[in-house]
């Protein structure tokens, strides 16, 4: 079977978050089952080397915004079709945004050249290769689908996945001419989101089935306080629309034999992380003969994330033994709560402003517990790499947060099936009180290493997901 994949990141090529890494992940985790993948991906300037290491499989001079062509190429093991229009996307700055940090005025005709060149891909095959599905991901592909239909003849299915669905294209009704989208079309049931052209929205009108990154957060988007406006969209698609849990790449996470660390480990020897807290700390200038739980954060420093509610707690966590090492970046006024933080509290809290994939994994490998209070989290990929690498993670009840960490409640912990804690109220007090349950454990060394046993144990890649997606499609395509 053949499945074109259509996103906007992909890992070690393009990256803003978690969907490069699946993007990234899940071809390869779809090759032993039969399904060949090829995804196509914008050629940003990062990626003009390997634009002239590709071949010119396929040109189009009336995409919107201008003329494109797609280079095949392989990179990474991923089989890649470049879209190749350097008036749209070899340009500085991330692959949203210029320099200063704006969005990109021209993106429905950047993201709306990418899902044409995909679309028109699907229906006319590329020199003997004809996908069976086009598996399109979030906003910046959703207007596959409605291309697709828009074709009127035949055409393979498609797939929707909404990576997080608070992210959802949206521009004015006028750029509908410049997309070659149907007017007919542009009303409420159809691409007509309160008054404006919905990317996300027509994607999920009119894809054959969508999916979501965990079963959970496939349940809480059916609601208003998750759905972000489309509930009611969804809820007319509840027949097609299911959530696959996301997995993580465990060759790339693997504690037993990361570079990143001082010294690999494994369930059998969760001892040996305690050799890697040295480099962490030496890093963020915390103090290395610290005792009590070392508590990290490796995100996006966001309203979504519940780290101002974090930030507020800072005092006791310092106050009931913690330290606390962070890393990342994001809403201005975060960032600067934890540099300040760092500042009042020296050697107990370390802050990073930014993002090193290798400290990343430094930081997973040293430290005792992360710490995700979310909001919302459609999937989250951190909790993963947390369990694998014993790292027990600290996590709000939501989306895949709720989906891959069990509480370290009475009976759980009894059983030895515990992987971390799990609580409801964010807040300052409600993680408050969740971080006292982390301090109790703590200072049960024999507990505390059952955990990290169960934790690293937990299954956490792609092969359960890659099966899902591998019966979603063939039930799509016959």
């Amino acid at each position: 079977m053949n499945v074109l994949m259509v996103a906007s990141e992909c890992a070690r090529l393009a990256k803003t978050g978690g969907l490069a890494d699946v993007v990234g992940a899940l071809p390869a985790a779809l090759a032993p089952l039969g399904i060949k993948c090829r995804t196509v991906l914008p050629a940003y300037a990062s990626l003009q080397p390997l634009v002239g290491k590709g071949r010119q499989v396929a040109s189009f001079g009336d995409l919107p915004g201008g003329p494109g062509r797609l280079v095949q190429v392989t990179a990474h093991g991923i089989d890649l079709l470049l879209l190749d229009a350097p008036q749209l996307f070899d340009r500085p700055g991330q692959p949203y945004t210029s320099p200063k940090g704006n969005d990109w005025p021209d993106n429905h005709l950047r993201f709306g050249a990418l899902a044409q060149a995909a679309a028109r891909i699907g229906l006319d095959g590329l020199g003997g290769w004809k996908p069976d599905v086009v598996h399109a991901h979030d906003w910046q592909a959703a207007l596959v689908p409605v291309y697709l239909k828009q074709a009127d003849r035949p055409a393979p299915k498609s797939v929707l996945t909404i990576h997080n669905i608070a992210f959802q294209g949206r521009f004015g009704g006028q750029v509908l001419g410049e997309l070659g989208l149907r007017a007919d079309w542009f009303h409420p049931d159809g691409l007509e989101y309160f008054g404006d052209l919905g990317f996300l929205k027509g994607g999920l009108v009119f894809a054959d089935r969508v999916t979501t990154v965990s079963p959970t957060y496939a349940r809480e988007i059916l609601t208003p306080k998750f759905g972000m406006g489309l509930e009611g969209v969804l809820q007319a698609r509840g027949a097609a629309l299911s959530g696959i849990l996301n997995g993580i790449d465990t060759n790339a996470w693997n504690p037993a034999a990361d570079p990143a660390l001082a010294r690999g480990f494994d369930a059998r020897s969760p001892g040996r992380k305690a050799q890697s807290r040295p480099a962490v700390a030496a890093r963020l200038g915390l103090d290395p003969d610290h005792c009590g739980p070392l508590f990290c954060v490796i995100s996006r420093l966001t309203h979504q994330k519940g780290l101002d509610a974090l930030a507020d707690t800072i005092p006791q966590l310092v106050a009931g033994g913690g330290q606390l090492a962070v890393l990342g970046t994001g809403e201005p006024e975060l960032e600067a709560a934890f540099v300040d933080a760092a500042a009042e509290y020296p050697g107990k809290v370390g802050t990073l402003i930014g993002y090193d994939e290798g400290f990343a994994h430094l930081m997973q490998g040293g430290s005792d517990a992360i710490v995700i209070p979310s909001r919302f989290e459609p999937c989250g990929l951190t909790q993963l790499y947390g369990l694998r690498y014993g790292t027990l993670p600290v996590v709000a009840r939501t989306g895949g947060l709720a989906d891959t960490v069990i509480d370290a409640n009475a009976a759980a912990t009894a059983t030895g099936c515990a992987t971390g804690f799990v609580f409801d109220d964010v807040s300052p007090a409600g993680i408050a009180a969740v971080l006292d349950r982390v301090f109790n454990a703590y200072g049960n060394r024999k507990q505390w290493q059952a955990m990290q046993r169960a934790a690293m144990r937990q299954p956490v890649g792609w092969q359960q997901s890659a099966q899902a997606y591998a019966r979603l499609y063939q039930a799509l395509a016959g």
